[in-house]
């Protein structure tokens, strides 16, 4: 008996996670996603030009 309930639960998070995937990779989805890959470009820059190039360093 336990091995059914096993497999039930098994089965239905499968076809949860095939779903989200399903859902995620959608052509309604694209432009979100599309937006979302360049939200860290997006960031100002923790340092100035200064310390990026290691002339502030102690």
């Amino acid at each position: 008996m336990v091995g059914y309930i096993s497999a039930i639960v098994t089965a239905i998070s499968m076809a949860t996670f095939f779903g989200i995937v399903w859902w995620a990779c959608s052509r309604g989805r694209q432009g979100a996603n599309r937006e979302s890959a360049m939200l860290p470009f997006a960031l100002p820059d923790e340092f100035g030009q200064a310390q990026q190039d290691g002339a502030n360093r102690s």
